[in-house]
């Protein structure tokens, strides 16, 4: 019997939680093979049955960062040796025990942003960017240590292989899928009752929605713009005052709207009733954000940062994130193109039919077991 722990206590937010939940609502028992999940209440009170998975949530190490530490510290490995583990999975990308040779280790890479410097100075000194200096620190130890290291994009693996060049272990690739209920050919209820442009993500430093507001007032000064700019996300983060202060700025307040953060089985109707729909990330890994909105067969307008152009392909449109202008005139030009709003997102869906949780799933079970 070979024994695999999936150690993710810290998946507590969406892409976290929705990478676990999707890993494990697609796996089918194999013969030989035992799995226990590791996972937080909530998100283990929200998976879907599965017999063929153990899922634990110990107590302790749920209530927060320090007893999860202080857990992991003291009592984790002796519970893995009384567990007889044989691999241990912690796919938040922090290695929460050492193998020393009695289990075999395996970690998802998925933030990218400590390994970003550039990124990381849009930040104001102080919490933020010793935080990420910290998170580099230890993301950098596991991938080392472990294994496996499982990248989610091309891209990543070069990250990795550039940044991380000594490794214990070896590495392979496999990007996310998309949950099945973006990809339904029943449109929900249209969310707003005239026609907008939609970027969904947290707003945050390396997701440029400032930029994206001021390529917002330069297209209304070129063509009468009826469209609402739509902003769905958390905006909690200081910069998100920014983003309202340049709207005010812009006396943009009757034309952009700060959603905030919608309800998850809500996302695919704002989506699909979308005329266009913008990603204008600059720091990603595998960004679900980019594969929802290609599913929902909508025009994508992209950064053509990496790995954005690796996974959306000839799916999407793409412009420089910081360069307002570029990204007016690409708004202007689809939104007075009915026909190739048309074009565009036919080729959105067919890109987005390659990237599935059951081929996910599969090859990253197939990797652990053969770990």
């Amino acid at each position: 019997m070979k024994t695999i722990v999936v150690e993710a206590l810290s998946a507590k937010l969406g892409g976290g939680q929705t990478y676990v939940r999707s890993l494990f609502e697609h796996y089918r028992a194999r013969d030989g093979v035992r799995v226990i999940a590791l996972l937080p209440p909530e998100l283990a009170s929200s998976l879907a049955p599965n017999e063929a998975v153990e899922v634990l949530s110990p107590e302790f190490p749920s209530r927060g960062p320090l007893q999860r530490a202080i857990w992991t510290r003291v009592h984790f490995p002796r519970w893995l040796r009384e567990t007889r583990a044989d691999v241990l999975f912690c796919p938040g990308g922090y290695l929460s025990a050492r193998g020393g040779g009695r289990y075999r280790t395996a970690v998802t890479f998925q933030n990218m942003l400590p390994f970003a410097l550039a990124e990381r100075k849009r930040y104001p000194l102080g919490y933020s960017r010793t935080r990420f200096w910290l998170l580099e620190k230890m993301q950098r130890a596991a991938l080392r240590r472990a294994d496996l290291a499982i990248c989610i994009s091309e891209y990543a693996k070069s990250v990795v292989d550039s940044k991380v060049p000594r490794r214990k272990g070896g590495i392979a690739v496999i990007a996310h899928g998309i949950d099945a209920h973006f990809i339904s050919s029943t449109r929900g209820r249209a969310p707003l009752g005239s026609e907008y442009v939609l970027y969904v993500s947290i707003l945050n430093y390396y997701k440029a929605q400032v930029e994206v507001v001021e390529a917002w007032s330069l297209l209304k000064r070129e063509r009468t713009t009826p469209e609402k700019l739509v902003l769905v996300g958390l905006a909690d983060w200081p910069y998100a005052q920014r983003v309202r202060a340049r709207i005010a700025e812009l006396r943009l307040e009757n034309d952009v709207m700060l959603i905030g953060e919608a309800p998850y089985r809500e996302l695919p109707a704002w989506y699909q009733h979308a005329k266009v729909s913008l990603f204008a990330s600059s720091c990603e890994n595998c960004p679900f954000i980019l594969l929802e909105a290609m599913a929902a067969g909508r025009p994508v307008l992209s950064s053509n940062y990496p790995p954005m152009p690796e996974l959306a392909g000839t799916g999407a449109d793409y412009f420089d994130p910081y360069n307002p202008r570029e990204l007016a005139a690409l708004l202007r030009r689809y939104l007075d193109d009915e026909s190739l709003r048309t074009q565009m997102g036919q080729r959105a869906l067919a890109q987005s039919r390659k990237f599935t949780w059951e081929r996910a799933a599969t090859d990253t079970w197939d990797q652990l077991i053969n770990l």
